[in-house]
């Protein structure tokens, strides 16, 4: 048939073959034979720069010594197939609206403004008041429409038209 059997799958999908997956994924500077058993050839090593934040692997190629933070981490490879512009600027968005969530949360919980008596007073009865009372859809809003805004100047920095870093809308 199309498809292979079911012991093919359940052997091809094993622990231990995950395992040895995982772990040579981690292992890219060792040869094929070597990692099959055969002996006769030594390992091949690697003479690219090695990363400072996980020494047994390469310097990702996308990412800069000059970035801010700079520390050689990315581990997953993401930078070689997405804009490390985009990605810094949604590290930097939702840095900012956690900042945002949690100075709601201490004001909500020292502070009831007078339009809002009827509130609770704890911020995890508060959220389910909020959305049956409709203030969770205002902050819905305001977050979709600053996000709205900020997309022209994104989509500009990302096509090389003028010289924004990631996070500056000034």
């Amino acid at each position: 048939g199309l498809f292979p059997s079911t012991h093919l799958i359940l052997l091809y999908f094993h622990p231990t073959n995950l395992a040895m997956a995982f772990v040579s994924s981690f292992t890219p500077t060792l040869s094929r034979t070597v990692l099959s058993g055969n002996v006769c050839s030594a390992p091949r090593f690697s003479m690219m720069a090695k990363s400072p934040s996980v020494p047994f692997m390469e310097v990702p190629e996308a990412i800069s010594e000059e970035m801010p933070g700079y520390v050689g981490f990315d581990p997953f490879n993401l930078s070689s197939y997405m804009n490390v512009k985009w990605m810094q600027e949604a590290e930097i968005k939702h840095g900012r609206v956690c900042m945002l969530a949690i100075l709601g949360l201490v004001v909500a919980e020292l502070y009831t403004f007078p339009f809002y008596s009827g509130a609770p007073h704890l911020a995890i009865n508060r959220h389910d008041w909020g959305v049956e009372n409709g203030s969770m859809k205002q902050i819905l809003l305001w977050c979709s429409f600053f996000e709205i805004m900020t997309m022209p100047a994104l989509v500009q920095m990302l096509n090389g038209q003028g010289d924004r870093v990631p996070g500056d809308f000034c």
